[in-house]
């Protein structure tokens, strides 16, 4: 294995360290520590498991606009779906945290030019990652956009 792709591999896991334990402290304090990744807004997405019937909590990057708040299913350019997406189309309904508020919300997903939107918005808080990601996968990566009830 050449010495770039080791560093690759090793820059790989220590990402997914880091995320698994942010999002564990997040989750853990109750959003009071964690609200942000890289300055970049986190809330925790509650769903309940579309197969399971389990209670699934999720840390995602955001983008709010008054009522709405923007969320992108990319699985890092995974060619499957995140299971959270799974979740809100079997129940629309759910409930996040930003921070230590509590929000009751709906799901729908966005397409066409609301989508391209909303996409262009999230991309650029994501400093051009969603893009990288959608020119990893073959499929179209879903924009969600939540109503807060």
């Amino acid at each position: 294995m050449e010495k770039k792709d080791q560093t690759r591999r090793m820059t790989r896991i220590l990402l997914f360290v880091f995320l698994f334990f942010h999002n564990y402290i997040y989750i853990y304090t109750n959003g009071r520590i964690g609200k942000n990744l890289n300055g970049r807004p986190c809330l925790i997405l509650e769903t309940v498991g579309a197969k399971t019937k389990l209670v699934r909590k999720n840390v995602l990057v955001f983008l709010r606009e008054g009522n709405e708040i923007c969320l992108v299913a990319s699985r890092g350019g995974s060619e499957r779906n995140p299971g959270w997406y799974y979740n809100l189309k079997k129940n629309r309904t759910s409930v996040i945290f930003i921070g230590t508020e509590r929000f009751e919300v709906t799901s729908r997903e966005i397409f066409e030019e609301e989508r391209h939107e909303w996409w262009l918005k999230m991309d650029y808080l994501n400093n051009g990652g969603y893009g990288r990601y959608q020119q990893r996968t073959n499929r179209t990566i879903p924009v969600i956009i939540l109503s807060i009830t």
